[in-house]
Parts: structure tokens; C-alpha cells; sequence
């Protein structure tokens, strides 16, 4: 097989690995079977091994010296800090965006909130659509993207990556009755193309907090993270 054919298998691996732990298809705290990833995906063990360690390098999975990998053990405490991050980074890299961002940036906001919103949320009562998530995903990466900091994009893009994580897992993001999602992304893309920096990043903080408000109420209520407590 040649370099670049090794290096395709590679990446190939990688998302379908990436897709797996995403999806939370393996539960919280699981090893993770390298040679039955390795037979799944036709693969060999260190294609497979690589690919779990770029995960465990953008925060997917625990590493474990001599051991393996794991997906993240999902408790409260964490969520609360990465909640804080992520408001943290993503209301000062919109800020950012909104400053320097151009009239491209304006379009590319308005496009992705317009396939976001003609998309629905759930495949049925209780799973997410993963167009839905895909399409959920472009629009928080377009109203960062006009920071031109690529690092704070960067930051955000991980930090959502693990926020994802409780999305898919408690299955019950949508499921708050007096929350408007859609009318939510709506006030945000007005106010980023409308240049209005501190109304949007107070929206942005309100979504953020709201989906953590709904996932702790779910975890507390299965006694998720007791030494959070």
C-alpha cells in the first residue's frame, strides 16, 4: 500500500472512530477494544492505535500508559468546567468575529443558520438527527470564523467536540418545554450580522447555559457524578 494510501486508511479510521465516541455508541468510562476496532474497520492495530491517539489529544478519549484508551468518564464537575470554557472562548472569539469579520463572514453566518434551521432536530422522541448535529455544529463554526484567529477557532471546535459528547448522551437536549432552540439561533445570527457585540455574546452565553441546565438536570437525576455533588 503506498504512503498516501496508508495515510487515506488513517483518516478513514479516524472518523469512524471519531463518529463513534461522537455518537456515544460506547458508554462513559468504556475501554476501548483495539482489536475489535481493528477487525471492524479492517484496519491494523496501530492504524487503529494512532487514531484513538489523536482522540485522546483533542480530549475524546483518556489515554492510559501501557493500557489502552477509554472514552471520557462524563461527570458533573467536568461539565461545569468545559460549560465555563466554552462560554469563556466562544463569547470572546465571537466578539473577534464581529470586529474583523466581512461581509463574506456576514453571508456565511446567514447561510448556515438557513440550513440549520430548514433541519430537524430529532430523528424521532428521543434521538438526534445527526444532520441535525452536523448542521448545529457549521453554524457555531461560521459565527467564529470571521475572528481570523485560528487558534481560538481551534480551542472552540474542541471544546464543543466534548460538550457534544453529553449532548448525544443524555439524549435530551431538545426535551426542555419552554425553550425555543430555533428561535434561539435566530436571535443569534441576527445579532452577530447585525454587528450588535454585546447583545450577541449574551445570547450566545444564554444557549450555551441552557443545554448544560437541561443535561445536569437529566445526570442529577441518574446520580451522574456523585463527587461533583
Amino acid at each position: 500500500m503506498s504512503t498516501a494510501a496508508k495515510q487515506t486508511s488513517a483518516d478513514a479510521v479516524f472518523e469512524a472512530v471519531r463518529d463513534e465516541v461522537l455518537a456515544a455508541r460506547v458508554p462513559p468510562g468504556a475501554k476501548m477494544k483495539l482489536v475489535e476496532y481493528s477487525e471492524r474497520f479492517g484496519a491494523s492495530l496501530s492504524v487503529v492505535r494512532e487514531a484513538m491517539s489523536r482522540l485522546a489529544e483533542q480530549g475524546l478519549l483518556q489515554a492510559y500508559p501501557n493500557r489502552g484508551f477509554s472514552t471520557m468518564p462524563l461527570t458533573l464537575e467536568d461539565l461545569l468546567n468545559l460549560t465555563r470554557a466554552r462560554i469563556v472562548i466562544e463569547t470572546g472569539a465571537l466578539r473577534e468575529s464581529i470586529a474583523r469579520g466581512s461581509l463574506a463572514w456576514e453571508a456565511k453566518v446567514v447561510a448556515a443558520h438557513h440550513q440549520l434551521a430548514a433541519t430537524p432536530m430529532h430523528r424521532n422522541q428521543t434521538t438526534i438527527n445527526a444532520d441535525f448535529a452536523a448542521m448545529h455544529r457549521d453554524f457555531h463554526v461560521a459565527l467564529l470564523a470571521g475572528s481570523g484567529n485560528s487558534h481560538l477557532e481551534s480551542i472552540a471546535a474542541s471544546l464543543r467536540d466534548r460538550s457534544q459528547l453529553y449532548q448525544y448522551w443524555s439524549q435530551h437536549v431538545g426535551n426542555d418545554p419552554g425553550r425555543d432552540l430555533a428561535c434561539e439561533h435566530r436571535v443569534l445570527a441576527e445579532l452577530a450580522v447585525a454587528r450588535k457585540t454585546d447583545e450577541a455574546c449574551d445570547a450566545l452565553e444564554r444557549h450555551i447555559q441552557r443545554t448544560t441546565d437541561a443535561l445536569l438536570e437529566y445526570a442529577q437525576n441518574r446520580q451522574v457524578g456523585a463527587a461533583a455533588k
